[in-house]
């Protein structure tokens, strides 16, 4: 099968969040990527024009194509790191990851992200704590069909926010704020009883029309959302 110019940005993006490329890493020339991947020159350089788009390389006359020290986010708000809110605080933070499952996408989850029927999907359950308490339980959704590398991330050490939003920026984002009963899996991860209020987020993103990822969190009882602009 011959290699199509998303076989290559997968690949390069891959290198990217692996850190076999590093920030600020040269990439080679179109020449010998065409060489590397056995293709037209024409293939690598709408891979390279779309990864440059989508600020993940930066491409210069004279100077190369490099890394960029950091992908350029489109969106005005930033997605939050739950390790730097619980340590703003003072507390000291902790991540376990619970469950992970490389699987076919849902229907449920086809139709809130507009998914293609056969999608793959990475499923991933994540707590966090602060001081040793539960502070935050994540159930999230990877799209590999958009980020094929993610089967591949080590996501025992690192959780999967923090890699998204290293690996790659959005475009778009749906973000939905509530409060909600404490079911027996919420109650049983946050250490309270069942039907106890939480605060819940859920959060979809896309990159130019193509899903990244699906997250449901809840947070521990007596949780209270602070905002600074």
């Amino acid at each position: 099968m011959a290699t199509t110019y998303r076989d290559i940005k997968a690949d390069i993006l891959a290198r990217i969040t692996r850190g076999a490329l590093a920030p600020g890493a040269l990439i080679p020339n179109e020449l010998e990527l065409a060489e590397t991947y056995d293709c037209a020159r024409a293939t690598v350089n709408r891979a390279m024009r779309e990864l440059a788009e989508e600020g993940v390389i930066e491409r210069k006359r004279k100077a190369g194509t490099r890394v960029r020290l950091a992908p350029r986010r489109e969106a005005r708000v930033p997605i939050p790191i739950v390790r730097h809110e619980i340590e703003a605080t003072g507390a000291r933070y902790r991540y376990s990851l619970l469950s992970r499952e490389e699987t076919t996408a849902p229907d449920w989850l086809r139709d809130r992200l507009s998914l293609l029927y056969g999608a793959r999907a990475l499923h991933l359950t994540c707590l966090h704590f602060a001081d040793g308490a539960p502070y935050q339980y994540e159930d999230r959704w990877i799209s590999l069909d958009m980020l094929p590398h993610a089967a591949d991330a080590d996501f025992t050490a690192t959780g999967p926010n923090e890699w998204l939003v290293a690996a790659i920026p959005f475009s778009n984002a749906e973000i939905a704020f509530g409060a909600v009963a404490a079911d027996a899996d919420a109650a049983a991860h946050l250490a309270c009883t069942e039907a106890t209020p939480l605060f819940q987020t859920e959060r979809s993103t896309w990159w130019q029309g193509e899903a990244i990822t699906f997250v449901r969190l809840w947070f521990r009882p007596g949780y209270r959302l602070e905002t600074r602009y």
